[in-house]
C-alpha cells in the first residue's frame, strides 16, 4: 500500500517514536513524530490532514489533554489513543472526548494499521463538510449590508416583492 497519507506519533518515549516511524513507514504511511503533546499542539495549525496517534502517560499534556484540547479546537484530525495501563473507564473517557479507537499496548502491528486507515477513510467526509461550512461563513461574512438583508428574507421564505417592499427597493434589485 503506497497511500502517503500522516501520521502524527506522540509519544514521550524516543525508542517508540522509532519504533512507530519504522512500522509505519513500512506500511506506506508519512509518519511526522512528536516527543510531547505540546509540542505537536504548537504544530497543529500547520498540519495537514492526518491521523494523530498518541500515548496516554506523558508529561505535561497527557492524551487525555490533548484529547480535550483538540475537542475545544474542533479539530478534524482523528485521534488513536494507545495505553499501557489501559482499563474500560479510561477507553470511554477517551472515545467519548472524540478519540477514534483506543488500542492498549503491546498490540499486533496490523492492528493498528487496520485503526490508522480505518480513520483516515472515515474523516476526509467530516474534514470537507467543515470546509465546506468555512466556505459559506466566509461568503455571508463578505455581504454588503444590503446583501445580507435580502438573503435574510430570502432564508425566511418572503418574496422578492415583500423583501422590496420591505426594505424601499425595487423588486429587480432584489431578483439582481
Amino acid at each position: 500500500m503506497s497511500h502517503k497519507e500522516n501520521v502524527y506519533v506522540i509519544d514521550d518515549d524516543p525508542t517508540m517514536r522509532d519504533s512507530f516511524d519504522f512500522l509505519l513507514g513500512s506500511a506506506g504511511f508519512k509518519v511526522t513524530p512528536f516527543d510531547t503533546a505540546a509540542a505537536f499542539l504548537d504544530a497543529h495549525a500547520g498540519l495537514r490532514f492526518g491521523c494523530v496517534v498518541s500515548d496516554v502517560r506523558m508529561p505535561g499534556i497527557d492524551g487525555m489533554d490533548l484529547l480535550r484540547r483538540l475537542k475545544a479546537n474542533a479539530s478534524p484530525l482523528p485521534v488513536i489513543i494507545m495505553t499501557g495501563h489501559g482499563d474500560i473507564p479510561l477507553a470511554v473517557e477517551a472515545i467519548k472526548l472524540g478519540a477514534r479507537d483506543f488500542i492498549e499496548k503491546p498490540f499486533e502491528d496490523e492492528r493498528l494499521i487496520g485503526m490508522i486507515e480505518a480513520a483516515l477513510q472515515q474523516s476526509p467526509d467530516h474534514a470537507k463538510s467543515n470546509a465546506v461550512s468555512a466556505e459559506i461563513a466566509s461568503r455571508i461574512a463578505s455581504l454588503s449590508q444590503r446583501e445580507r438583508q435580502v438573503m435574510d428574507g430570502l432564508v425566511a421564505g418572503l418574496s422578492n416583492k415583500l423583501i422590496a417592499r420591505e426594505h424601499n427597493i425595487s423588486p429587480r434589485t432584489i431578483e439582481v
